[in-house]
């Protein structure tokens, strides 16, 4: 589970918040359907939901709420960036190939993005958050 995230099975309580709108804002992690109510996530699954709470709306806020409740994007981002400019320019000045460089950039990108991502994931869930 997420955070401090709330579990309730639909055989005890079939709920949803009147004014919750269905949203593709947010990590799905297998859910059937997502809503938000305010800074509440919702997440459907068959069985149950899964509900948690956001420091910030991402409706209202989205670069507010990847720095605060999903830094691992912003993260992930950076690294990408930094790690596939560095591969990239390195290779291009060894080879003055174009296409090397940035078949080079695009893939280290891909792999520095994904453990940036991966690791401030795990960090964050170590952290309980």
């Amino acid at each position: 589970m997420y955070r401090d995230e709330i579990e309730v099975p639909k055989e005890i309580r079939q709920f949803m918040l009147e004014n919750a709108e269905e949203t593709n804002l947010g990590q799905k992690k297998g859910a059937n359907r997502q809503y938000r109510y305010g800074n509440l996530h919702i997440r459907e699954y068959d069985d149950k939901f899964l509900v948690h709470t956001d420091k910030i709306d991402p409706r209202k806020d989205p670069l507010g709420h990847l720095f605060y409740d999903a830094p691992e994007v912003i993260i992930g981002l950076t690294c990408a960036a930094i790690g596939g400019y560095q591969v990239g320019t390195s290779i291009f000045k060894k080879t003055n190939s174009k296409n090397l460089s940035k078949i080079s950039g695009l893939g280290s990108s891909l792999l520095f993005g994904y453990l940036g991502y991966s690791l401030t994931k795990k960090i964050k869930q170590l952290k309980g958050g």
